[in-house]
């Protein structure tokens, strides 16, 4: 078949640009070729693939639970020795949504937890999820574990929709790249950690701001961008990057008004929960939770400073500190990057970047913090054979987390091994990073500029002249 040239109408086609692609096409006859067409009324088109791919991937993630339904969340280390453990199940009960509690205005019943420590969208799910639960175990005469797996079912399908949602932004994030969105649907440590949490909400909500940020819609994108936080803290980070490089190109006033609406949408839902008007005007504790626990835990799993605290044999008594100026450090030099760089990073890059330096200074990794990072790896690197080295990682992770943790009451994981799988996944997120980094200096080596495009996640920053470079730093010529 003959190669083909695409133009700036015709989507760009993974078996002609990625490697890895076209070595795999080599079963199903080869690259595209010459003859392909392109736009008509086909039934089979990319988003619909997408979906069906999304839809697949996910329902072997509910599969892959199954060990879990027949008791194996309330049989000991059952859940860890096959890696099919869910908060979902343990939340419903041990934060009074089985008995009907509404989250921050009254108490869990939990000695360990007053109130539940979640953002306030991901309560709301939470909520209405279980008040359909308990619903059908009402209307099936079932018992409180019936209710359960009522309630992590519900959850599933509510986690299925927003896999979905992310890869259709995702793939209208791309551009003229409508395939790329297929590492998303077809990820792995999405079956795997889909279910685990309620991250997904999150994760769907910062892809639609990204979409629509590059459709230009940039208060529709502040919204979302505040929604997002109110579910989980790590989208705010995304504000960073748009202040950055609106700077450098000179369209800070498109950044207020992302800013501005962000901070609004997030005011509109958190105000009704965070006041509490009871014998005067103050926070409401229930609210507050959710941040004072995160200031307050020590060195979890996953963490670079869970190694260096189980090394020493002591706890790291100045350990925010050392976070802090851990992702201070890394956002300066992200700074600086995106301003002397030789020509403008794209935002889903930065986003990326800085995303990911949350991460790896992070207190602690659970195991679905990896699906904050799919979609931008994909948007930012669009390489199957980058983001499948980086995913082997990440299942690796996945595995041992709950090896180590079966090891607390049988066999299982060393300590030290854990260590090693603990390095293995900073190494594999290190790895993507230096990668991006790499094709933010050598733009060239970028898969998304080396047909000669822009940025098709930069929305008002796509083609955009810069107009304040502090000291670009020279390009270096080939490859």
């Amino acid at each position: 078949m003959g190669a083909m040239t695409p133009t700036s109408t015709e989507p760009v086609l993974p078996s002609l640009d990625d490697p890895v692609v076209r070595a795999g096409s080599e079963v199903v006859g080869g690259p595209a070729g010459r003859r392909i067409r392109f736009g008509g009324n086909r039934w089979w088109s990319p988003v619909r693939v997408l979906v069906l791919l999304a839809v697949a991937c996910f329902a072997l993630g509910i599969v892959q639970k199954k060990p879990c339904y027949d008791g194996g969340w309330f049989a000991g280390s059952t859940q860890y020795s096959h890696a099919c453990y869910s908060d979902m199940p343990h939340l419903y009960v041990n934060r009074g949504l089985a008995d009907g509690k509404i989250p921050y205005f009254q108490e869990t019943g939990d000695k360990d937890m007053k109130f539940l420590e979640y953002p306030v969208i991901t309560g709301g799910v939470m909520a209405f999820a279980g008040t359909l639960a308990r619903a059908a175990g009402d209307l099936t005469d079932g018992d409180l574990r019936d209710e359960q797996l009522w309630f992590v079912m519900i959850n599933a399908l509510i986690m299925m929709a927003c896999a979905v949602v992310t890869v259709i932004a995702v793939k209208g994030t791309s551009g003229r790249r409508p395939w790329d969105a297929a590492m998303v649907a077809c990820a792995p440590a999405l079956a795997l950690n889909g279910l685990i949490n309620w991250d997904l909400v999150a994760v769907a909500l910062t892809a639609v701001a990204m979409w629509s940020w590059a459709r230009r819609n940039v208060v529709v994108a502040g919204v979302m961008i505040g929604l997002a936080t109110a579910a989980k803290l790590y989208p705010v980070l995304l504000l960073a990057p748009l202040f950055l490089l609106c700077l450098r190109s000179g369209r800070l006033v498109a950044f207020a008004r992302t800013a501005a609406a962000a901070l609004v949408s997030w005011l509109v839902v958190n105000l009704p929960v965070m006041l509490d008007f009871d014998g005067g005007l103050h926070i409401r504790e229930g609210w507050k939770l959710f941040y004072t626990f995160s200031q307050d835990r020590p060195a979890d799993y996953g963490s670079i400073w869970l190694i260096i605290q189980q090394r020493d044999g002591k706890t790291l008594e100045d350990l925010n500190t050392y976070v802090t100026l851990s992702l201070v450090l890394c956002c300066l030099a992200i700074a600086a990057l995106v301003m002397f760089a030789p020509r403008r990073p794209r935002f889903a890059q930065v986003a990326f970047l800085i995303v990911a330096a949350f991460i790896l200074t992070n207190k602690v990794y659970s195991p679905q913090y990896v699906l904050w990072l799919i979609p931008l790896v994909v948007l930012a690197r669009p390489r199957w054979r980058d983001f499948l080295i980086w995913q082997a990682c990440e299942v690796t992770y996945f595995l041992g987390v709950w090896m180590y943790i079966a090891s607390f009451s049988g066999k299982g994981l060393s300590q030290n091994a854990y260590h090693v799988v603990i390095l293995l996944h900073l190494l594999g997120t290190a790895y993507i990073c230096m990668v991006v980094v790499r094709d933010i200096l050598r733009p060239e080596r970028d898969p998304v500029r080396a047909d000669g495009g822009d940025d098709p996640s930069g929305g008002v920053l796509d083609r955009a002249p810069d107009v304040f470079v502090p000291g670009a730093i020279p390009a270096r010529a080939g490859h």
